[in-house]
């Protein structure tokens, strides 16, 4: 594992409370009194605002629809944990022997969640102006155009294609379950192919699910 030092270089950030981005990025697994999942919560709802906000700012014409549907495409899985890539994120987390041998420090999901809670200690300690700044800047260096045409790709669409090109077989999308109240469910949907899973992925709706476990699927097959 990387010095932290190095990954507060990179988001031009340092920590005045070393605990708390250790905490950021300590996975449950690692069996220590704290782990990351608070922060993630908090940062989930620090995300979502930034987000809004830039968008909201960015397309001053764009109807509230339209807004929705590009903030989905970069505020999901998917999306931040692309983010964390940028940063390699993975190479610092704390994870358990067995969670390191399973290859967690590339799993999408460990590293969305990683950056959210990173984010969420961030905004804890020096506010949302600072976190807003980081999270642009990474925002707009990991996607040089942010427009509807450009993130809302068919991602189903482009795994049926590939995998009809290299396997003869078209994907199976299956329903693995649904957490939460009814006014604001979680589904997390998996990717089947040839009987095996190959992504999974959650999303606030069945479709979103399927195109953000689709886009792994699809990273993933393309290697």
């Amino acid at each position: 594992m990387q010095e932290l030092s190095k990954l507060e270089s990179k988001i031009d950030y340092k920590f005045k409370d070393e605990q708390l981005i250790i905490e950021a990025l300590t996975h449950k697994s690692y069996k220590k009194p704290y782990n990351n999942e608070r922060l993630e919560f908090l940062g989930d709802a620090v995300l979502d605002l930034i987000v809004g906000e830039y968008l909201f700012k960015k397309f001053p014409k764009k109807d509230e629809g339209t807004l929705s549907k590009i903030r989905a495409s970069l505020v999901n899985e998917g999306g931040f944990a692309k983010l964390a890539e940028v940063i390699d994120l993975g190479s610092y987390l704390y994870l358990s022997p067995a969670e390191e041998n399973n290859k967690g420090r590339s799993k999408p999901s460990l590293l969305s969640n990683a950056f959210e809670a990173l984010m969420g200690a961030i905004y804890l300690e020096s506010g949302l102006e600072k976190a807003n700044d980081i999270a642009v800047k990474l925002l707009e260096d990991t996607y040089p155009v942010i427009d509807l045409d450009t993130l809302c790709k068919d991602y189903k669409t482009a795994l049926q294609e590939l995998t009809q090109a290299t396997h003869g077989v078209t994907p199976v999308y299956e329903l693995v379950g649904a957490t939460g109240p009814d006014h604001n469910k979680v589904f997390e949907v998996a990717v089947v192919l040839n009987g095996e899973t190959i992504a999974k992925a959650k999303g606030k709706s069945k479709k979103m699910a399927q195109q953000d476990a689709a886009e792994i699927a699809l990273q993933k097959l393309r290697g």
